[in-house]
């Protein structure tokens, strides 16, 4: 059988081992270790990754994750799950999308081991994880007070992150290209594949969005071999190609008349902006057909803030272009 070595510790057939890897200390002189646990069957196949809170108040990839421990889906029958419940352990004690020192650590790769704290944790993610892997699902939320509908985010100009975005089978799935110094980037120099996996909205539970991400992990496990059962899609799955933003014309109160994940057709009103004092009230309409794939849940907007968040596939381009 061949040899698996995870952040520098190796794991024998059918082991479960916890790893801790130190990426710093705070003020106070207190470790902080992020946690690794590694499950490896006692048959060869891939290694996959499930990272989950790059971001610390992106709660539900972490109780994605946490729950694929807690049933024991992370023991599979060929092959070895590693995962990592919560990468940025600074920013979630601070319920903060970054690091103290305000950076991106998805915005950090490859990282610097001498360099900012940011840094620190994606050179760690970089040296310690990324070589050891084949495959990997990133798992991320929606920003605060905006919804993300359960999505995929791959390169699909890529024939293996379309077949993985594919058995993940998400209700939706979007041709993203990579964010400079990502996770996903980086793993693609090396050649790893990952996906990311977005739902919900930060520092609040999404039960449809976990529930989605539990069940599209398994596909992929299944699509991987690594396991002989996997739960059907209860949506079907559409092709995002292209995306645009619906912005506030006005400051004021947004109540919206639609569901994020619903389609909308042009011309539709989706919602309302209104003054407090009861003497403006202006329409919301879509430009275009689309499905809703994020919505802003923050009913106090500004002018320019982002209502909504529209995806089209081949059959909104086509109802578009009929249109025009």
């Amino acid at each position: 059988m061949k040899k698996v070595v995870i952040a520098g510790h190796e794991i024998l057939p059918g082991e479960f081992k916890e790893i801790d890897i130190n990426i710093a200390r705070l003020p106070s002189h207190t470790q902080i270790d992020t946690p690794i646990y590694v499950s490896r069957s006692e048959h060869d196949g891939p290694i996959l990754a499930l990272t989950a809170g790059m971001h610390g108040d992106e709660i539900n990839g972490m109780e994605i994750v946490r729950r694929i421990l807690d049933e024991g889906l992370h023991k599979v029958t060929r092959g070895t799950v590693v995962c990592m419940p919560i990468t940025n352990v600074y920013g979630f004690l601070n319920f903060s999308r970054d690091v103290p020192d305000g950076k991106d650590v998805n915005r950090s790769f490859p990282g610097s081991k001498n360099g900012s704290l940011a840094s620190r944790v994606a050179y760690n993610l970089t040296h310690q994880i990324i070589p050891c892997i084949d495959y990997g699902i990133d798992f991320h939320t929606g920003g605060a007070m905006r919804t993300n509908y359960p999505q995929v985010r791959a390169m699909l100009n890529d024939r293996t992150n379309q077949e993985l975005a594919e058995a993940f089978c998400a209700p939706f799935t979007i041709d993203s290209p990579f964010r400079p110094n990502s996770l996903r980037k980086e793993a693609s120099k090396k050649g790893k594949n990952i996906i990311v996996y977005e739902a919900g909205e930060s520092l609040r539970f999404d039960k449809h969005g976990i529930e989605e991400g539990i069940a599209g992990t398994l596909r992929l496990m299944k699509h991987l071999k690594m396991i002989d059962d996997a739960p059907k899609p209860k949506e079907a799955n559409r092709i995002i190609w292209s995306s645009s933003w619906v912005r506030a014309k006005h400051a004021g109160l947004f109540q919206p008349s639609i569901q994020c994940g619903q389609m909308v057709h042009k011309g539709d009103r989706v919602g309302t902006i209104t003054d407090p004092f009861g003497e403006f009230k202006e329409d919301v309409k879509v430009p275009e057909t689309a499905y809703v794939i994020g919505l802003n849940n923050s009913p106090v907007v500004n002018a320019g803030d982002a209502l909504m968040h529209l995806g089209m596939d081949n059959v909104c381009k086509l109802e578009n272009k009929n249109a025009d």
